[in-house]
């Protein structure tokens, strides 16, 4: 974040994807390594969708007021909040710079955290919903 902060520039010329990239993969060969606040900014972001999934897939049919909060809170708010791409230029990285292993390690396991977090969104989600629908 101090980067983007010192070089606003950079990620605002033309191309202001590569800019951000050029950014991370600076970062990145600083480091050496993966970033678990990654990992559990990926992880949250699976279990807030998890939860909101399955509150709205509880509350009723996918058409209306749920069908436009999945779009905006789920698309638009979970996907602006994970930071796949960034994840996905890391595990490239390691790759690339002689550490396939925790590559493949780093991306195992945030998958797995994902999943987990995921489907423990589900599970309170379906627990509250269930609750509040019987009331």
């Amino acid at each position: 974040m101090d980067q983007l902060l010192a070089h606003p520039h950079r990620t605002g010329r033309t191309a202001g994807a590569e800019g951000l990239a050029a950014i991370i993969e600076d970062i990145l060969r600083k480091q050496g390594e993966p970033n678990a606040y990654i990992v559990g900014r990926e992880a949250g972001g699976a279990f807030v969708l998890g939860a909101l999934l399955e509150f709205l897939a509880l509350a009723g049919p996918d058409d209306g007021w749920r069908r436009t909060v999945r779009v905006f809170a789920g698309t638009g708010l979970c996907g602006a909040f994970t930071t796949y791409s960034t994840f996905a230029l890391e595990t490239t990285q390691l790759g690339d710079h002689g550490a396939p292993g925790v590559a493949i390690a780093y991306a195992v396991v945030s998958v797995v955290l994902g999943l987990l977090a995921a489907g423990g969104g589900i599970a309170l989600a379906s627990k509250f919903t269930t609750r509040w629908a019987a009331r």
